[in-house]
């Protein structure tokens, strides 16, 4: 496993400004990348277009349902970070040698016991043991169709040499660390006490260890002399109330779950080196050749940084957040639009969640060669990517990119969940979040030159026919592929929750604002979502499709000329209210609404029918199959039958999940 990525030539690859004998290539690749997925947004466009042009008659002026309810839930105040209660935290140092890629760390942690009960043992994450050679859970499992799916070409590891509890007068860590019942597996390690921690009581655990960076893979390693550190020292478990530790073994589509604390973390690099980390930098000094940075923060659960002797370097301001932006030589462009996202998104998402209550917030942009580092999140930090090229493109790729990263600032860094045990609530609620901000903030220019694509329209091609293959709300454990896991938590949970915003209106927006508010700085689960939604009908269906694999497909089927009634289907246990749009032979158009219920409903006429349309205007984008919607006629079956053919080439592209 370890070979030439600890060569200076790979080293030389990086840290050349872009090869513009390279870019052509590069430009192909993404070229290619980019009309695939633009010739499925076309397919389903088009699918759908042709066959509404075929049986929809004008629209009526009114939109289906209503205004939003006036009645809100009052919101709660905002918990602000001088009054969440600290459970873990850190003082550490961390010596960066970039070119062994290793960290020397040592530090405190200080840990409460907020639980009810005494714990005689503490549980520790150990993340980067995930790369030490291909026995670990994370090297097992195939990521096939998800982001790192590639080979290392250099391991990583964290050796503890010191994990000693004042209280107790001993040095705790255990001979032979493993992961409980998977001795192949180090990231999990139960460490037993000589004594129990009574609830209250208070504990100070110095520590010493070693971390050996793995070559840049999904999140964190290094790329020449890039660095980017994440989960790089010893992690406390997160603790439950009733005194029991969500741990787990690192699974590759699982990232993390930790208690608030305070973070004081000093990073000494060679002096040629720029870091940027999570929190506010208190102090720098230069010293004997190198560069000591302080960085702190209060009410975070967890600390990263990047290190790199190439980094430029942008600054912004944002109703007084100070934004950072660090970037490769030849990413100006890239930088300049990451900034204006983050600025305008920390202004909409501020206000449906809540202010962001941190005072700095720093965007690092890897260099190309380092991909597998962007696209990340981290208290007050951030990680993009992407091509120098992009914000040339003409799409919007980059500013959604860094929207999604920015929203998970509330759905990871303020609601803090089990991203092992509910991945959607992590992921899914994001890109609900961020997709929703972009099509509020751009509203002004499609997110493709090519097509007018919503984003909700192209969420929506990755939703569907994945309902049965598991329950949205499963953990990450339990998808079989990364494809299902990108599919089922990004996607279709998105969806579901798009669905209820149009069929419900507003329930969604309205639910997801006041969740992020009452559990600001809180640890909520699926039942603290469902409990947002006011509506019981909206309540109910959410759970259904989260958790019982529920999807809904309607149908309008085919009726003879002179017929005075029609009937709608549908397939599925999602039971929805259903805008039905009838025309008669006149012209007249008339809509009624279908409460869901049973399998079918009849729409009958006074004079005979021309055409009926199930869901006129399109507010279930979970209906699997839009192409059988209505039925018209006056227009020939042909062209429903290669639109749907086509419709189906979309699907090849599948395979470029993020």
């Amino acid at each position: 496993m370890r070979s030439r990525a600890d060569t200076s030539g790979a080293r030389l690859d990086v840290d050349q400004s872009p090869d513009v004998a390279a870019r052509p290539k590069l430009a192909r690749a993404f070229l290619r990348v980019g009309l695939a997925v633009a010739f499925a947004f076309a397919a389903t466009w088009l699918s759908s277009a042709m066959e509404r042009v075929a049986v929809v008659s004008p629209p009526v002026a009114e939109r289906s349902g209503s205004a939003a309810p006036s009645h809100e839930a009052p919101l709660p105040p905002l918990v602000e970070p001088g009054n969440v209660e600290s459970v873990a935290s850190y003082e550490l140092t961390a010596h960066l040698d970039p070119v062994a890629h290793e960290i020397v760390g040592d530090g405190t942690l200080r840990f409460v016991n907020v639980s009810s009960a005494p714990l005689h043992e503490l549980y520790v994450h150990l993340y980067l043991n995930a790369f030490d050679g291909d026995e670990s859970v994370f090297m097992r499992r195939d990521g096939a169709g998800f982001r790192g799916s590639g080979a290392l070409s250099a391991n990583g590891r964290i050796e503890v040499g010191r994990f000693f509890v004042r209280e107790m007068g001993v040095d705790v860590w255990p001979e032979k660390p493993s992961t409980d019942g998977d001795p192949k597996d180090r990231t999990d390690i139960r460490v037993p006490l000589p004594r129990a921690i009574a609830p209250g009581e208070t504990i100070h655990v110095d520590m010493r260890f070693l971390s050996k960076l793995p070559s840049v893979f999904l999140r964190t390693g290094f790329a020449g002399s890039f660095h980017m550190v994440g989960q790089w020292f010893p992690k406390l478990a997160k603790l439950e109330p009733d005194g029991r530790w969500a741990h787990f073994p690192f699974d590759r589509f699982s990232e993390f779950y930790a208690d608030f604390g305070d973070y004081d973390v000093t990073v000494d690099v060679p002096e040629a080196f720029v870091v940027g980390a999570t929190g506010g930098l208190v102090d720098e000094k230069t010293e004997s050749g190198r560069r000591v940075v302080r960085y702190r923060e209060k009410a975070i659960h967890d600390f990263a940084f990047t290190a790199w002797d190439r980094f430029q370097e942008k600054r912004a301001e944002a109703d007084g957040v100070e934004l950072r932006c660090l970037f490769p030589p030849g990413h100006e462009e890239s930088a300049d639009a990451e900034l204006e996202a983050t600025r305008r998104g920390l202004a909409a998402f501020g206000e449906l969640y809540g202010a962001y209550p941190y005072r700095e917030l720093t965007i690092v942009h890897p260099p190309e060669a380092a991909a597998e580092a962007g696209g990340m999140e981290y208290p007050t930090l951030i990680t993009t990517g992407g091509p120098w090229w992009l914000p040339r493109s003409g799409t919007r790729a980059l500013e959604l990119l860094t929207l999604h990263e920015l929203a998970h600032q509330w759905f990871y860094g303020l609601v803090a969940t089990n991203e092992n045990a509910s991945p959607f609530l992590d992921e899914g609620l994001t890109t609900f979040a961020a997709g929703s901000a972009a099509e509020l903030i751009y509203r002004d220019r499609p997110l493709t030159p090519l097509l007018p694509i919503s984003v909700g329209a192209g969420e929506r091609i990755y939703a569907k026919g994945v309902a049965s293959r598991a329950p949205v709300a499963s953990a990450a454990p339990g998808f079989a592929s990364g494809s299902d896991y990108a599919r089922l938590v990004y996607y279709r949970t998105t969806t579901i929750l798009r669905t209820l915003d149009l069929v419900f209106p507003g329930s969604a927006t309205r639910a997801l604002r006041l969740y992020a508010r009452r559990h600001r700085f809180g640890h909520p689960g699926p039942a603290d979502l469902e409990a947002s939604f006011s509506d019981p009908e909206a309540r109910a269906a959410l759970h259904a499709a989260l958790f019982d694999e529920a999807s809904i497909d309607l149908r309008v089927m085919p009726f003879e000329a002179g017929a005075h009634e029609a009937t709608v289907t549908r397939k599925g246990t999602l039971a929805l209210p259903v805008l039905v749009e009838m025309t008669d032979v006149t012209g007249e158009v008339h809509r009624t609404r279908w409460n869901g219920a049973g399998s079918s409903t009849t729409v009958t006429s006074d004079r005979p029918i021309l055409s009926v349309v199930a869901d006129p205007e399109g507010d279930i984008l979970l209906d699997e199959n839009l192409l059988d919607n209505g039925f018209r006629l006056d227009r020939p079956s042909s062209p429903r039958l290669f639109f749907t053919a086509l419709f189906g080439s979309s699907l090849v592209t599948q395979g470029v999940l993020p």
